[in-house]
């Protein structure tokens, strides 16, 4: 089997990360393993291992013929055989299909906003999907939603997973005093609800003034992150609200941090959840999509209503006032993500399904 990773790019998003992922973990059990980027590259661009193949379309426009006929022609002289299309990439993936009836489409569904999936829009997706031979979802709400809306018979969920890298870049240092530092692994977006996470960091840093709040992930330059920079303004925050952008030493950041935390208003299963287990960090997540998902039933306490910033600032305060408890659940967590999330798992199950078709 030969098979592409597809992805729209290679910034540090989760979709993204999980394409790479694939790639790398498929690339000693198949005849070819294979990422191509159409739009954009970016930071994921340098975690692709050697043995897997890349392609970048740098494609400009909807359709680009450009960019068509040069994903039609490396199909063919790579003999691929699977498209594994992540995301918004759907589209490409169908014209190829079109273009070679014999290509098998896995279609993969990241999508965020779980929790709303009843503004999804997902006309042109509906009308792809019967060229779809199988979707695989994020989490079991994802997974019920294709059944019901799209026209594809075979719909799996498939939980995402981390990789815990052998060698580790390290190239950020975080500011603030060591042992005292949580941090959130997200890009700025609305999705991701900075406000409520700041709003309750306000409130723990009154009795815990030592301790920063550290947040790894794209700013896309926009009114969102603008409301955020003026939020931490507003409240004062700014010698203990720390922002660094997009970074590719993840594992390294999670390595200096005491407490990983994770806010959001929706989420599919948030690869951040998995990387902070993987890090043995403690976690507080809002209770939103799949998160649950990455907690032992030990540690259910942690995960808090979305929106609500006095609920989220208790539970971070269970875990800043104790030490050892926040050694006891990181570990308590990290055991779970290992059973649960295992990359050898997943590839064992993506290979036999790719057999399959």
């Amino acid at each position: 089997m030969r098979v592409l990773q597809l992805i729209d790019s290679l910034e540090a998003g989760g979709a993204e990360r999980m394409a790479v992922n694939m790639a790398n973990v498929l690339s000693d059990s198949l005849e070819g393993s294979y990422v191509c980027a159409t739009r954009q590259e970016g930071l994921l661009k340098a975690s692709i291992k050697q043995n897997v193949s890349y392609l970048f379309l740098n494609k400009q426009h909807k359709i680009d013929v450009q960019a068509i006929l040069k994903l039609k022609r490396y199909i063919k002289q790579e003999q691929i055989t699977i498209i594994h299309a992540h995301s918004t990439s759907f589209f490409m993936a169908t014209i190829m299909k079109w273009l070679n009836p014999h290509l098998k489409i896995v279609w993969h569904d990241h999508y965020g906003n779980s929790s709303f999936l009843a503004e999804r829009p997902y006309r042109v997706l509906a009308f792809c999907s019967r060229y779809f031979s199988l979707i695989l979802s994020v989490n079991p709400v994802l997974e019920t939603w294709a059944k019901n809306h799209l026209k594809c018979k075979q719909v799996v969920y498939l939980p995402n997973f981390a990789i815990q890298e052998k060698e580790t870049v390290k190239l950020t240092q975080l500011k603030g005093i060591p042992g005292k530092r949580m941090l959130c692994l997200a890009n700025l977006r609305p999705q991701k609800d900075h406000h409520n996470l700041i709003n309750a960091f306000q409130i723990v840093s009154s009795q815990y003034p030592e301790w920063s709040l550290h947040c790894v992930g794209q700013d896309f330059k926009d009114v969102y992150s603008e409301s955020v920079y003026q939020l931490v303004n507003q409240l004062d925050l700014q010698d203990r609200v720390f922002f660094y952008g997009s970074c590719p030493d993840t594992q390294h950041i999670i390595q200096q941090a005491d407490i990983g935390v994770l806010s959001s208003l929706s989420e599919g299963l948030p690869l951040a959840l998995l990387e902070y287990g993987l890090g043995q960090l403690p976690i507080v997540a809002t209770h939103v999509g799949h998160c649950s998902s990455v907690f032992p039933k030990a540690c259910h306490e942690f995960l808090v209503l979305p929106n609500q910033s006095q609920l989220l600032a208790e539970q971070l305060l269970v875990l800043m006032k104790d030490l050892e408890h926040r050694k006891t659940i990181g570990k308590l967590i990290y055991q779970h993500v290992l059973t649960q999330f295992s990359a050898v798992a997943v590839r064992d199950k993506l290979l036999q399904m790719y057999s399959q078709l």
